[in-house]
Parts: structure tokens; sequence; C-alpha cells
């Protein structure tokens, strides 16, 4: 799923320059699986299908819906899968902006416009009230949690949650049974409290791939103590944890100087290849050779991000996956909200 810029979103006064890159992740992502475009209105809809037509996309794995939106950030406002057995259930849960940092109305609502429309074909979904991103949260797939206090035990999302309610919920309602919680390991320039997608990420329940900064680097002594937290983590098992640190990608600003959140740690994992932000630093062939040696079996396709992070995130963010239970409409093209 991905949530596509308009001019009356935040990246308005940008679209020539941000559509181009737009238009490479849907292509590159239809290459390998659907790809479900959210536009604002149908005029939106048939210049994004018509744009990633002439880069290749697969005509046959597109599909639209429209609803409108506050940004793009789909990661952060799309549903939340889990499954039992061969059932799917989409969990809706409150996006409020990052702590109430932006406005999020139109994009807190946009799953349960999906959801009107049939988009997944009858998927049910169930409304939970809690605030919580998608990018707030990383899992081994088989009940662990990992995941930084800062970005859900907080009062500016959930003030009248304590972490043991919290924990209580997500065990309910996501399947949880380990937390492994963080309190270190923000990056300069993020504005989300701390997001797990942009520090530290699992390749398969043993790996955990986690960002670094050099010593001198204002960055420096935060990551390191993640660092630390992680090497005392267990696995199920009883086992450390393989630990790959990804290089820096070093420091990059906007027009105004302000230092930018990259991170090789936001990559997106898709069918057979996982897509790695990188930032033309010399330090991105090293981010693909440990990628490449956390996932052997996927192609590793770097994606130029310099231009995402201008608005504090990268590919994970702006993407939400769906697991292979979860269909769309059969008849879906276009659908009007």
């Amino acid at each position: 799923m991905l949530t596509w810029p308009h001019e009356r979103g935040d990246w308005g006064d940008r679209l020539e320059d941000i559509y181009p890159l737009f238009v490479q992740i849907g292509a590159t992502i239809s290459a390998h699986q659907s790809l479900l475009s959210i536009c604002r209105t149908l005029k939106h809809a048939t210049m994004v299908r018509q744009l990633l037509l002439e880069q290749g996309a697969r005509a046959n794995r597109l599909a639209f819906c429209l609803a409108d939106s506050n940004d793009t950030w789909a990661r952060d406002h799309g549903p939340l899968t889990t499954l039992a057995g061969a059932s799917a259930l989409l969990n809706d849960f409150t996006f409020n902006g990052w702590g109430g940092k932006f406005e999020a109305g139109l994009d807190s609502a946009i799953t349960g416009c999906l959801h009107e429309q049939n988009v997944f074909a009858g998927t049910p979904m169930r409304v939970r009230d809690l605030v919580l991103e998608g990018g707030a949260i990383e899992t081994d797939g088989r009940g662990t949690l990992l995941a930084t206090r800062s970005s859900i035990i907080a009062a500016t999302r959930n003030p009248d949650h304590s972490e043991h309610r919290i924990e209580r919920e997500l065990r309910e309602w996501l399947g949880f049974e380990r937390f492994l919680w963080l309190d270190r390991g923000d990056i300069t320039g993020d504005d989300t409290d701390g997001h797990i997608d942009t520090l530290a990420r699992f390749s398969d329940p043993d790996t955990i791939l986690h960002a670094t900064a050099p010593s001198g680097d204002r960055d420096h002594v935060e990551l390191t103590a993640m660092e630390k937290q992680l090497r005392a983590f267990r696995t199920p098992d009883g086992r450390a944890y393989r630990l790959l640190p990804l290089p820096f990608p070093g420091i990059h600003k906007d027009a105004d100087g302000r230092r930018l959140p990259a991170s090789y740690a936001n990559f997106l994992i898709i069918n057979t290849a996982v897509l790695l932000p990188v930032y033309g630093a010399d330090e991105d062939q090293e981010a693909m050779a440990v990628v490449r040696q956390a996932f052997p079996s996927r192609e590793i396709v770097p994606i130029d991000c310099r231009r995402i992070i201008e608005q504090n995130g990268s590919l994970h963010c702006l993407t939400m996956q769906f697991p292979a239970p979860v269909k769309l409409c059969d008849t879906l093209e276009f659908i009007a909200a």
C-alpha cells in the first residue's frame, strides 16, 4: 500500500520532485507483488496509474482506491494485520500525528474508509482504542515485539495507559507474547519519538540489523547505548541475538540546514526482494552488503531516498504490506470514496 502525495498534502510544493521517486517505488513493488495505491481523486488516480505504467509497472498488479489524506506515511496510518491460521484480521489503531505534532484526522480515517469500500474483499476489521503506528513496532513473527517505550508508552499518545495495560492489549490484539523494550536509540531529525523502523529490524527470528553512528557524531551515544541493550536481549530459547550493524549513512541536511534522519534500517521487505534506502553516500555499498548478508535469498534493490528524508521518513515509513490471506476486491481498480 502506498498513499500518494497530492497538492493539498505536505508534498504539495514539490510534487514534480517527489513523484518520480514514488513511481520508482511503486513500479518496483509491482514487479514482485500487487500494489494498492491510495489517491485523493479519480483524476489523481488516473494520473498515478499512467505514471506507473510508463515506468513499466505491471498493469494487472495495480489497484486504486480513493481516500483523502494529510500525508503519505502509510506505515503509520495503514491497518496492522494479524493472522489466525488462514484467517486475517485488520486492526485499525488511532493515528494522532506522532503525538499531536501534525494534523492527522484524514490519515487516521483511511483504514476505516478502505474497509467501508470493501477494498479487502470482506476481510474483517476491528477498531482498537490505542494510539499505535506501524513504524513503532517490529516483530520476529513468532510473538516477540521489539519497540521503543518512547514511541508507544507516551503521554502524547496513550496518557491513560500504563505499560502493563499496553502490553496486555498488544498481547490480546496483536498476539505478542514477549516484549523487548528499548529505552535508548533516537536519531537526530526524527519526529516520531524513536520509531523502531529507523533503529533496529529483524531479518529472521535470530537476527537484528541496527543503526550506528561513529564516535564524535551527536547520535553516537544514543545508538551505542541502544546496541548495548540489544546485546542484552535474548531469543525465546535464551540465546543472544545475532546483531548486524548497519553503517552510518552520513550527515544529510535540508535547504535550511536541518539535519535529516537518514537510516539504512528503514528497508522494506517485499516478495523475493528487499528495497533498501540509500543516500548517495560512500557507505551505500557497505549497507547493501550487510543487508544482502541478512537476506541471502532475496534481491536487494537500492532506492535513493534523499528526497523522502526531507519529510523525515524513508521506504518502510511510506509503505504498508499485507499477508497473503488479505485479498483485494476482484473488481477493484478505481473505487470512489
